[in-house]
């Protein structure tokens, strides 16, 4: 080649000169030639779904986005799951099936693809197109038209279809049956052979494996949506990204990344330590009570500022055992309390067993078991007719919630409450063992329930002095039993003669008759050598009416039985309702029927909480939450139910939600919040419980006791008046690690839990938006932060 270089300079010009333009010639022709291919190309086919050459970070900020109006009408105004919301792939479950992810993989395998040479893809699809009649043709032969028509078939419908990267196959099959298939198949090869890519063949079986393994991406996406990532990536060409986009998503990257980092969680520094209840452990709000006579110590004293801190796990905790073992035992470590084992032991509360707190199924009335105890209630008063006539019950004092855990066996729904006090932990063993219960006491205020609510309550030695200061504990008791509903008494006073219990039983027995109450049955059970008193509530106000002294008094009529909020107690009786159509007139169906039933004094004449007819309302919330549950949430956002049993609705309307989880084997705590529209009634009246709560204030439980939270529309309105990081901080106190929380709310208030929520280290389960409405399911990890937060007004 020297020698060649150097005869040009030699004089050989003329052969030299014709050679030099014959190849610039051919050079130029070819890049005409080239230029054509590129842009006859790009101008007759259609990018498909793989190529696009987003980021991940762009694409999942775009999955987050409002999807546009789907064809689907609906004049329910809540967020609602089909086939379109939760398409079969995304419903899969499964611990490590997250769609985001699924988006980023995709994401990742597209900018792969689109770094090969694109020719053998372009040339494909241009072939795929010619296997039509030879003119625009619609889509029903697997043919692009126009450019509206190859974006329809480009992206997947709310059937599952594929993108256009699988047409040559889809198209395949479908002319194979017409004997054409062959053909369409020997031109695809054809071309790939003509181009000899062997890099094309690769990207074609990546795109084949990535469809398959994205399908629930891609169905995640209605067409329209899926039209506008088409058109923003049409305007990129080949590898090149333009800088625009580059610098978009670094933004949108640091946006995230900062979004995610912007609360920096503190573990709470408290004397509480695990067991820190805010609104109970206010140590500097009770050291300024000017008496606690009347348990205002055991009351709620919330502060002023929410702790915003995440409280510490006990050390050696584990995942909670399942119902229905954990009804006789439960991990020591979990609540490593052991004193109620030394002063209760003797009575079968609970012991000590190894690593595990076991429970015989006793109480201080029933050491020889609950079950026994249940059954001599029901053959003493048949009247009581346990999971029929009797469905909702409150336990007063109720220990480790024994009775409540059995009545569960007859088909009984047991509120149980108990103060936090030297019976360490009682109301935490009841919950760690899957029994409903909260932490209350019967102090100066009321309940946190409705009026007329129990069918009946039950105080087994539970230390309540109801027949002082006028009876005004019992009268709260008359305020949330139901007419014609019973009063179960087994304590010391209705068996015993010492001369205390004398004077109580003499008291007692004044008071019940001044109430109106009847006494239905005393009877004594020989195995536990206990006695036990059955009253019944007046159905009506003749007795009032007749009583020659009006104590106690009939409360006022301004005074409204339903207000229980912070509202002090008060010795005065509300009348029985007696008007027919009025709540409380008439007792409720049987169960299970009273579920499903309509309450009859829903009327026509009402406003429902959604705008229609209250009765309308009632049946319309409860079909979609059947429709919600059934098709969702049971199989399509990875939950093992198996390891549920404890599950609170903290924004539950008429209780539909978890009368459609009638058949799972977990309860439901329906809280109502105060600033809501007041339909606790409703829920009582269908067999089913809840209470009262302001979600600025921490709730009445201690730290992890629920395996589920289910927030519909919740946090978008607290916002506006709570402090949102306050809020999380408590959903995370009273969830178990582990434990999901489902999360149905606007786009925006979506974005910002899940970002709160990450920086707790929990794992995102799925996220899904359509219609600006948002579906959000994570769960709790064991994760906790080092750095400490003081809070000062827990520290004794």
């Amino acid at each position: 080649m020297a020698n060649g270089k150097y005869t040009r300079v030699d004089g050989r010009r003329s052969a030299s000169s014709y050679c030099s333009t014959v190849t610039i010639t051919v050079f130029v022709a070819l890049c005409l030639v080239g230029v054509w291919m590129m842009t006859s190309s790009s101008s007759s086919s259609v990018v498909p779904v793989q190529n696009v050459d987003e980021p991940a970070q762009e694409k999942k900020s775009e999955a987050k986005e409002q999807l546009p109006e789907s064809n689907e009408s609906s004049s329910n105004q809540q967020f609602e799951d089909n086939n379109a919301d939760l398409p079969e792939d995304a419903t899969k479950g499964g611990k490590n099936e997250k769609i985001q992810e699924n988006i980023e993989k995709s994401d990742e395998k597209s900018n792969e693809e689109s770094k090969f040479d694109d020719g053998s893809n372009r040339q494909t699809q241009n072939d795929d197109n010619k296997t039509g009649d030879g003119d625009s043709k619609t889509d029903s032969e697997g043919g692009e038209t126009n450019t509206d028509e190859s974006e329809k078939k480009s992206y997947s419908d709310e059937n599952g279809n594929k993108s256009d990267s699988d047409d040559g196959e889809k198209k395949s099959d479908r002319n194979s049956e017409e004997s054409s298939g062959e053909k369409v198949d020997g031109q695809v090869e054809e071309k790939e052979d003509q181009n000899e890519n062997k890099e094309s063949e690769k990207s074609s079986d990546d795109k084949k494996e990535d469809d398959s393994k994205n399908q629930s991406s891609n169905e995640l996406f209605p067409s329209g949506a899926q039209l506008e990532l088409t058109n923003e990536t049409t305007t990129q060409k080949g590898s090149f990204s333009t800088q625009a986009t580059e610098s978009k998503n670094e933004k949108e990257a640091q946006q995230s990344s900062n979004q995610q980092n912007g609360y920096n969680w503190k573990l709470c520094n408290v004397t509480a330590g695990a067991d820190f209840i805010p609104c109970l452990d206010n140590l500097q709000a009770i050291k300024k009570l000017r008496s606690t006579k009347h348990y205002e110590h055991r009351e709620r004293h919330c502060p002023e500022e929410p702790p915003t801190c995440l409280v510490p796990l006990p050390e050696g905790y584990k995942r909670s055992i399942e119902w229905p073992t954990s009804r006789e035992k439960i991990w020591y470590y979990n609540v490593p309390h052991t004193k109620l084992a030394k002063i209760k032991g003797h009575q079968n509360w609970v012991k000590v067993t190894g690593e595990y707190l076991t429970f015989p199924g006793g109480g201080t009335q029933f050491k020889n078991g609950a079950l026994h105890y249940i059954d001599f209630i029901q053959e003493s008063v048949p009247d009581v007719a346990w999971g029929k006539r009797t469905r909702v019950v409150l336990d007063v004092g109720c220990g480790v919630a024994s009775f409540g855990g059995f009545l569960f066996d007859r088909g009984v729904l047991t509120m149980s409450f108990a103060p936090k006090d030297e019976h360490e932990a009682q109301v935490q063993f009841a919950l760690e063992r899957g029994i409903p219960a909260i932490s209350a006491v019967m102090g100066t205020e009321r309940l946190p329930f409705p009026g007329i609510a129990f069918d009946a309550v039950h105080c087994a030695r539970c230390r309540v002095p109801w027949h002082i200061e006028g009876g005004k504990l019992l009268l709260e008791l008359n305020r949330v039993l139901r007419p014609g509903g019973f009063f179960i008494w087994s304590a010391t006073p209705v068996y015993q003669k010492l001369p205390e219990d004398v004077e109580i039983w003499n008291a007692m027995s004044q008071l019940i008759k001044a109430m109106c109450w009847e006494l239905v049955s005393i009877s004594k059970d020989t195995i536990n050598k206990v006695g036990i008193a059955v009253y019944r509530k007046p159905s009506s106000n003749e007795c009032y009416e007749k009583r020659s002294q009006q104590q106690p008094p009939v409360c006022s009529g301004s005074d409204d039985p339903n207000a229980a909020w912070h509202v002090p107690l008060q010795a005065c009786m509300h009348k029985v309702p007696e008007e027919s159509l009025e709540r409380g007139s008439q007792w409720p169906e049987q169960w299970p029927a009273r579920l499903e039933k309509t309450p009859y004094w829903l009327l026509s004449s009402q406003v429902g909480v959604y705008g229609k007819s209250a009765p309308e309302d009632f049946t319309a919330d409860y079909e979609h939450w059947k429709r919600v549950v059934s098709k969702s949430y049971l199989n399509g956002v990875g939950i093992n139910w198996s390891t549920v049993r404890n599950v609170m609705d903290m924004r539950s309307v008429y209780g539909g939600f978890a009368a459609a989880m009638k058949d799972i084997s977990v309860w439901v705590m329906n809280v109502i919040s105060i600033d809501s529209p007041d339909t606790l009634p409703i829920i009582y009246e269908r067999g089913l419980f809840g209470i009262y709560h302001d979600w600025c204030e921490s709730f009445s439980t201690y730290p992890r006791t629920y395996d589920l939270l289910h927030a519909d529309h919740l946090f978008s309105k607290i916002k506006k008046r709570c402090n949102l990081v306050a809020v999380v901080a408590e959903v995370d106190r009273i969830l178990r690690p582990e434990g999901k929380l489902i999360v149905r709310d606007d786009v925006e208030t979506i974005n910002e839990l899940e970002s709160m929520v990450k920086g707790m280290q929990w794992e995102v389960r799925m996220t899904y938006s359509k219609d600006k409405e948002g579906l959000l399911c994570v769960e709790k990890s064991m994760w906790r932060p080092k750095e400490l937060e003081t809070v000062k007004y827990a520290i004794a």
